[in-house]
């Protein structure tokens, strides 16, 4: 999967949890959120965007969130 495109999805997963008043609770929820139902696949892509730089495509909320719970979203490594 392209990394545009999990950029484009995260963002609107970042839309949805910005309306709570809580800004930590709604980082928290994006985090969560993505760390739940995407594929370790998916989070490595992610995450290598974020780390190449293309930081101009996440939305402000989204980049906070995954910058603050970075850790979290790592995929375990994988079982030999």
């Amino acid at each position: 999967m392209k990394a545009d495109h999990l950029i484009e999805m995260a963002n609107q997963i970042g839309a949805f949890f910005e309306s709570l008043p809580d800004r930590d609770e709604a980082l928290k929820g994006i985090a969560e959120h993505i760390r739940r139902f995407w594929e370790p696949r998916m989070r490595r892509t992610l995450l290598a965007a974020l780390d190449g730089g293309e930081v101009m495509g996440f939305s402000a909320i989204v980049f906070a969130a995954l910058t603050k719970h970075r850790d979290s979203l790592v995929p375990a490594a994988a079982a030999a």
